[in-house]
């Protein structure tokens, strides 16, 4: 078992809430895990792209080469764009339908939406619809968590039990909410 992935958003939108289930997933199951430096954390609206390599064998690197990523899980629609070049030939994006606009010359969202649906494997999804009707915009992230399920590689069980680890500190009503969150994308 391999998974690649890269995850990529805008400052602010949960990506390293994502890369933080899916890691304690891998780990709490005794899979191998390793995940390249987020960038852009540091800047609210600033691109974040981060790799994360889970592996049942001992990884080398963390960093995904070109052509070789099973999944691009964005939560912006242009930021999966950016990451094609990693895609493998049968590896799937699984994106945010819906733009955030941090640049003044964004590209026509019509046209960014028209190039992901060019990529064979893809997933458009409006997160935050499905985040509003879990409960809560603030579980956009979790919600496009619960639409790359089938491409992750690990048994939902693994996710939901690492969601549960995670958001404890936060309260009871947290882990539902976002237990909650994680299946809305299942149910469309």
């Amino acid at each position: 078992m391999k998974t690649d992935i890269i995850l990529s958003g805008v400052g602010g939108q949960g990506i390293l809430s994502i890369a933080a289930v899916i890691g304690e997933a891998a780990l709490s199951n005794n899979l191998y895990m390793k995940q390249a430096e987020v960038h852009g954390m540091s800047q609210r609206g600033g691109d974040v792209q981060s790799n994360l390599r889970i592996s049942d064998q001992p990884i080398n690197s963390d960093l995904i080469p070109l052509k070789s990523a099973d999944l691009i899980l964005s939560l912006e629609p242009m930021e999966a764009l950016r990451y094609l070049p990693y895609l493998s030939e049968n590896g799937w994006i699984v994106t945010s339908s819906i733009s955030f606009k941090n640049i003044p010359n964004y590209p026509q969202e019509a046209d960014v939406i028209n190039e992901i649906k060019k990529v064979k494997n893809h997933v458009l999804i409006d997160v935050e619809a499905l985040a509003k009707e879990a409960g809560s915009l603030r579980t956009s992230n979790i919600v496009l968590l619960g639409a790359a399920l089938p491409y992750l590689g690990l048994p939902e069980q693994y996710i939901e039990d690492a969601i549960r680890s995670i958001f404890a500190r936060k309260g009871e009503e947290i882990v539902k909410l976002n237990l909650k969150a994680l299946r809305a994308a299942s149910n469309k």
